[in-house]
């Protein structure tokens, strides 16, 4: 059994990816993208620096996808930007024939103050609808565990609700190892009258010091079980990955058999725990 029949239930899945910084990585993303392929992605998405700094490489890697025949989406933050600089840049986007775009507040380098004139997320999606139409199918950030700068959780659902009334597509959530979390954000939110997809993120786990280290910086939770696990295997690799196919893999089965509507993989520029995962979840 191989990876390409992860599709043949008709599952959706879709992939992200982000820019490299050398030839070298470049030509190895290219050969881990094409193992990917086997799993007839929605689509494959790249990832945004702060501040649009990888824009060159976001949108040369969104470029080369396109070229390889698979759906690609650009993330796209608005962070320090103006209105002439998003509609320059959409402008670009769509003569690549891109036509999907992930949309994000972002973050701005270290360094630089407030700046631009888009606060938060829900104002770029406004104003790409208003520029473009339904030019684009617009995605946006969930955080079932709550937004790490969110003043409450309360504050994080509305905020999440502008989005979606600024006139939001789907949504892909923050990665995340608790279900439940999942599930009540989704109970939530449509409680509120947003009944959009929402995505689950999925981040297979590869490495116990890249994990915490992530999990840190983005707010998502580790459960104690699995932190207490990963740091008992210490330096055994192979034992730490193979548990974390377990954990994920049983992680997605759950989702799935509760009716979400996709996947979105977190690959990390990597191909193997992605592809085993979804081969596991062949029934």
């Amino acid at each position: 059994m191989n990876a390409a029949k992860a599709q043949a239930t008709g599952f959706p899945v879709s992939l992200e990816f982000f820019p490299t910084k050398t030839q070298a990585g470049a030509d190895k993303l290219r050969a881990e993208r094409q193992q990917l392929y086997a799993l007839s992605p929605e689509f494959c998405s790249v990832t945004y620096g702060a501040g649009g700094s990888t824009q060159e490489g976001t949108f040369g890697a969104v470029r080369e996808i396109l070229a390889e025949g698979v759906p690609a989406a650009s993330h796209f933050s608005c962070i320090g930007a103006t209105r002439e600089s998003v509609r320059q840049e959409l402008a670009q986007l769509k003569a690549m024939g891109v036509k999907r775009l992930v949309a994000l507040r972002g973050d701005l380098p270290s360094g630089y103050g407030a700046g631009g004139e888009f606060q938060y997320a829900s104002d770029l999606v406004a104003f790409i609808r208003a520029e473009t139409g339904r030019d684009f199918h617009i995605e946006v950030a969930a955080y079932p565990e709550v937004h790490p700068q969110a003043r409450s959780p309360e504050a994080d659902l509305k905020a999440y609700l502008a989005k979606v009334q600024a006139g939001a597509d789907a949504a892909i959530t923050q990665y995340f190892y608790n279900a439940d979390a999942y599930f009540r954000f989704v109970d939530d939110v449509q409680r509120l009258g947003a009944s959009i997809p929402v995505v689950p993120g999925i981040m297979p786990i590869t490495s116990s010091t890249q994990l915490m280290r992530f999990s840190d910086a983005c707010g998502a939770e580790i459960p104690r079980w699995i932190r207490l696990r990963l740091q008992a295997f210490g330096d055994d690799t192979a034992s730490i990955k193979a548990f974390g196919l377990d954990v994920v893999t049983d992680l997605c089965d759950k989702l799935r058999s509760e009716g979400v509507p996709a996947l979105h993989f977190y690959t990390m520029n990597q191909s193997a725990a992605t592809l085993e995962i979804c081969r596991r979840l062949v029934l």
